[in-house]
Parts: structure tokens; sequence; C-alpha cells
């Protein structure tokens, strides 16, 4: 029997059990860094497996461990296990019981999927050369991300030698497909607070005062101009604020102080410290213009997540292999971020996109809403390729 024929059969067999880890996990979710049960339950899985595995990262991640039987490389499986602050209106069995918590960013379906590699890979360890190293990982969803404490706590070793490969959910795609982009694939992302100070007063009597919810239209009006002044324009880069509101004011009241979030976004490492230092002056030198004050604090997210070329090619045959080459497709970039990246800046990585969606069953919602849910199918897809392809990287 071929590995891939060997591997589709123990993801048969297990395809099951994999729904219902992936229900257990979706109806008792835990927000970034409370991981707490759902590591009890992962460590209570594997030990039933005899899976070797530490911990002791990011205070509940884990890092198990399957040795092939001979020599080799390295490769490290991520699976994130948190859930977002979304209340579930979904109406199924395995809804969230937790009120106002949810997976509605999949990663009930990821932490599944690399269970349920690492089962199967343990199986079939004579079939393998190397090691093969499974995270599974807290606080993905907020900074500083679980990866980089992950990191920071020892869970990697020899980087220089390893490589490390990720999926993700993937809504717009079909259930039974895969997407890839070698390259940079998604942005940094910072989070800019602005706290801008006027003088509130009588709205009739603007003279009189300094008026914060007139000078922050002009901060957003400058924004405008400063990606398309200030950076690479052949290199993806967003500036955008997501939130603005007052500390009071009426129809005929100025309030004294105008507070706003934003978001900066780019694919440009090299100049993305530079990028904070012009939001910070044009910030405060147009509320100066105007009389107002400004209180600016940036702070650094997420990197650039970088796809390494040759890893990703060869991901992208190995996927052809495993399911056939019409089931495997190109990805364009995304604005988007993910601590992922953290790992990809420090040895070869690869991330993919896993389908999820199904239109005719009415699987269609966007990740981080309140109806995201998947076409469970794509756990088969899902658990199968991520052991094909740790196989084709030790």
């Amino acid at each position: 029997m071929t590995l891939i024929k060997q591997i589709k059969k123990h993801t048969d067999d297990f395809f099951d059990e994999g729904i219902k880890i992936r229900r257990h996990l979706h109806k008792h979710p835990e927000l970034s860094f409370q991981e707490k049960n759902t590591s009890a339950y992962v460590q209570a899985y594997l030990k039933e497996n005899n899976i070797k595995f530490t911990t002791g990262y990011c205070e509940h991640g884990i890092v198990a461990e399957i040795k092939g039987s001979k020599k080799g490389g390295l490769v490290y499986l991520r699976g994130d296990m948190d859930a977002l602050p979304i209340q579930e209106k979904n109406k199924t069995s395995y809804k969230s019981v937790v009120p106002n918590v949810m997976h509605a960013c999949g990663h009930d379906v990821h932490t599944t999927c690399v269970l349920g590699a690492a089962v199967i890979l343990n199986k079939i360890r004579d079939s393998f050369k190397g090691t093969v190293r499974i995270i599974f990982q807290p606080g993905e969803e907020q900074l500083p991300g679980g990866a980089s404490i992950m990191i920071a706590d020892g869970a990697i070793k020899t980087p220089s030698k390893a490589k490390v490969i990720a999926q993700h959910v993937h809504p717009p795609l079909e259930v039974g497909k895969v997407g890839f982009h070698p390259g940079e694939y998604m942005a940094s992302a910072d989070e800019i607070y602005i706290e801008i100070i006027g003088k509130g007063g009588h709205a009739a009597l603007p003279l009189n005062f300094i008026d914060p919810i007139m000078v922050s239209g002009q901060v957003i009006n400058v924004f405008h101009t400063l990606v398309s002044r200030y950076s690479d324009p052949k290199i993806p880069t967003v500036l955008s604020i997501g939130k603005i509101n007052s500390d009071g004011g009426a129809t005929n009241v100025i309030p004294s102080k105008v507070m706003m979030r934003g978001t900066f976004r780019t694919m440009d490492e090299k100049n993305r410290l530079q990028m904070h230092k012009v939001i910070d002056r044009a910030i405060k030198h147009t509320c100066k213009a105007y009389g107002a004050k400004a209180k600016v604090k940036i702070i650094y997210g997420y990197p650039t997540l970088k796809n390494d070329v040759a890893l990703t090619h060869k991901a992208i045959e190995s996927a052809k292999s495993y399911m056939g080459g019409k089931n495997v497709v190109h990805l364009d970039k995304r604005m988007t971020a993910e601590d992922f990246s953290y790992y990809s800046q420090m040895m070869p990585a690869c991330f993919y996109r896993l389908g999820t969606g199904n239109e005719k069953l009415g699987i269609t919602s966007s990740v981080h809403t309140p109806t995201f849910d998947v076409d469970e199918k794509a756990i088969h897809t899902g658990i199968g390729l991520m052991t094909y392809l740790a196989t084709q990287n030790t």
C-alpha cells in the first residue's frame, strides 16, 4: 500500500472521531490565553494515544512529538486553540454553550486536524523518517500573539534546521479544495490609538473653542495621503481608522476630546517603523495646526507572514499528489494578519487555506461572524493533507 493510500485509510477510520473532537471543542470554546480546559482535553487525548508531549509554553501551550523510523529532518505542524468574543447564532447540536464566546475563526477545526494528524503519524511512524512536532498554540487572536510567547518560552527547537506548516479555514473556498500563495502572503498589523484634545463648549460659539471633531476629520483626510506618499506603491499597504468617538458632545455641544482607533498594515517590513514615525508626526502636526493637542500610541503587532517559496511549491506539488490538481488553487495576497508570521520569520514556513464552504448547504458565512460554520468534510481533507505534508518534509 502506498503512503498516500495508507494515510487516506487512516483518515477515513479517524473521520467520525475527528467530527466528535471538533464538535466538543466548538461547544466549549475559550478565549485567547484562557484555553485551560481545551489544553487539558488535548493533553488527555495525546496521553490516551501514547503520544509524547511537553507543556509549559504560553501557559496552556503544548508541543507533541512523533519520531519516524529513521533519522531525518524536523517539521512543525501548528494548530491554534483560542476562540473569539462572539455570541453564536447558529442552531446546531454543537452550538457554543459559553455565553459570548464562539469558535468563529475555525480554530476548533485547526486543533482537530493537527490532533488527528498526530494520531495517524504515530500509527505510521515506521513509514516516514525524521521528526514531526505538533504545536497546540494559545492566543492567536490577541496581541502579542501566542506564537511569539511560545517562541520566547522555548517551544521551537533548532529553527535553523526546521520547517513549519499550518492551515486555516477559508469559507470562500469550496470544501475539498486547498489554496496556496508562495512568498509574502499576509500583512503585518499594528494598532493605532489616538486622543485629540481640544476645548469643548457651546456649538454656536466655535470661535471660542477648539473643536476636536473637526480636527479628527482633518487627521483622517491626511491619513489618506500618507500611504501614497511615504510607502512603495508596488508593496501592499493599508492605513485605516476603524473607530471614533468623543467624551461627550451633543447637537449644541462641542466635546473636549475625540478618541480614534485604527490599523496600519503592510508587507514592507523595512518601511514599517518609518511609517510609524510618519503617522505620529502627521497626527501631531495636524492637531497643532488647529490648536489641538494629540496623544498617539502605536502598538507593534504581528509581522508580515512570508511563505517560503521553495517549501510552498513543494507543498503545492504534494497537495496535488494527495488531492488531485483540480483541488489545489492559487490564492491572492491578503491584508489580514496572523501570528503564524512569527514562525515564518525564523524558519521556512507554509501557511495555506483549507476550503470549508458549501453553498448548497448554506455554509457561506465569513470568519469572525456569529453564523460562521464549516462543512465538516473539511476535517477529512485537513487531517489527511496535514499528515501527508508532514511526511514529505521531514
